[in-house]
């Protein structure tokens, strides 16, 4: 347990503490919603900056480890899946969107543990980084959202909803490209050839 891998148990910590601070108002009524904004903003932040600290140390550092490889990539995936499930239950994330990018993330995962078993890493590509940006960008437009919607409701909010659901779709869509190209470079690779049942 090396400092980068410290960091992803924070993010993973971080999860479900953001959602029970998205839960407040729900358990607790209305007026929980300006403690809840401020502890998802902190948790929000935390994870981010965890997952941004983690690499560049391990990187760095070279403390790069089997557990990192593993638990780094969980815990991007529990991470902004549960993100996108408070942002679809709060209704500004477009169901559409909302399962692409799950299908995505749970394939994905699965592939890498495949790709794992075998010994093997597949590189990552400009639709992954795309998507990883894509991300962060919608996930921090949405909590902005919630907190502007909380203090100052107002005809403005239709018009950034509009914003949400087109940086929403684009997220879903490079998601799904990253993913067509992640496929398509294991088969190129013929990587799970010989894979029995």
């Amino acid at each position: 347990m090396n400092i980068p891998n410290k960091l992803t148990v924070l993010r993973l910590i971080m999860v479900p503490v953001f959602f029970v601070s998205f839960s407040l108002p729900i358990w607790f009524g209305e007026g929980a919603r300006t403690i809840s904004i401020i502890l998802m903003l902190i948790c929000y932040l935390t994870a981010e900056l965890s997952d941004f600290l983690d690499g560049r140390i391990a990187r760095k550092y070279n403390l790069v480890t089997d557990l990192g490889k593993v638990m780094d990539p969980f815990a991007d995936t529990l991470s902004h899946l549960t993100f996108f499930v408070c942002f679809y239950g709060s209704g500004i994330m477009p169901g559409l969107a909302f399962i692409i990018i799950m299908w995505r993330e749970f394939s994905i995962l699965f592939l890498r543990m495949l790709m794992m078993g075998k010994g093997k890493a597949v590189a990552a590509n400009i639709w992954g980084k795309s998507k990883t940006v894509l991300y962060a960008i919608t996930s921090i437009c949405s909590i902005v959202y919630l907190v502007l919607a909380h203090f100052y409701a107002g005809s403005w909010q239709s018009v950034y909803a509009l914003v949400l659901n087109i940086l929403f779709y684009l997220a879903a869509l490079a998601s799904l490209l990253s993913f067509l190209t992640y496929v398509k470079a294991i088969l190129e690779s013929k990587a799970l050839s010989g894979m029995t049942r």
